[in-house]
C-alpha cells in the first residue's frame, strides 16, 4: 500500500520508508531524513489521519511522550551495550 509523505507529498511504500514517525497514535511514513526533520519541528502542521495509519489497539510504550521515532537500517541499543 502507498501512502504519502506529508511533508512533502511523495508517494512512499510503509515497508521501503526511510523513516516511520509515530504522533498521536498514528504512523506517518517519510521520505527522508530533511522531512524527518521537518515533521519534528512542527508535527501539528504535518500531521492528520490521512496522511498516516493508525494504531488501532496498539498501547504505546509508558513514557514514549507524543512522538516516537524509528529510522530504517538504524543500529538498535541492546542490553548491557552503550
Amino acid at each position: 500500500m502507498m501512502l504519502r509523505d506529508p511533508v512533502c507529498g511523495r508517494r512512499v511504500n510503509r515497508h521501503r520508508a526511510q523513516v516511520a514517525i509515530q504522533y498521536e497514535r498514528v504512523t506517518y511514513y517519510l521520505c527522508c531524513p530533511l522531512c524527518q526533520t521537518k515533521f519534528e519541528r512542527d508535527p501539528g502542521k504535518y500531521a492528520g489521519p490521512e496522511w498516516g495509519e493508525t494504531g488501532k489497539g496498539k498501547r504505546r510504550r509508558k513514557g514514549a511522550g507524543r512522538s516516537a521515532v524509528r529510522a530504517r537500517n538504524a543500529p538498535t541499543m541492546r542490553e548491557g551495550q552503550l
